[in-house]
């Protein structure tokens, strides 16, 4: 029994220190883009102004979503079907990954403005481009 307890445990704290990382990631991402909002820069154009706003609901939610399992994890404490556990808290922070990539996009589309201007949205996305082809041709 003493094997079976250990592999809960081991399981257990696998899933919490990965959500960890991504709320320690996400929420640094959530500061900056707050300090951002509270005080824009004086030349933030309205569409990019919308776009940061949208980056932090974003932002936001994907904190909210990596946070899920640990909230999961207490409120259904003590139980053994670490296999259900899993299963939720991976569908957690795949939800969460999504607003995490539109945040990243945002950001960088903000960024690249201020050389571009609006056309800095379409250069925004080769970084996505790529990790995508890198990932298909992981197979």
């Amino acid at each position: 029994m003493k094997d079976g307890h250990d592999d809960l445990v081991r399981d257990y704290g696998t899933v919490l220190r990965e959500c960890a990382i991504l709320i320690v990631i996400s929420g640094i991402l959530f500061g900056f883009l707050l300090n951002i909002t509270v005080s824009p820069p004086e030349n933030l154009s309205t569409v990019n102004m919308v776009a940061l706003l949208v980056a932090m609901f974003s932002i936001t939610v994907a904190t909210s979503f990596f946070a899920m399992p640990v909230i999961y994890h207490h409120l259904q404490y003590p139980y053994t079907d670490i296999e259900k556990f899993k299963m939720r808290s991976h569908r957690f922070i795949i939800f969460g990954l999504v607003p995490t990539g539109v945040t990243l996009y945002l950001g960088l589309a903000i960024a690249l403005s201020s050389l571009l201007g609006e056309f800095a949205f379409v250069p925004a996305t080769f970084p996505f481009i790529i990790v995508y082809a890198l990932f298909r041709m992981r197979k």
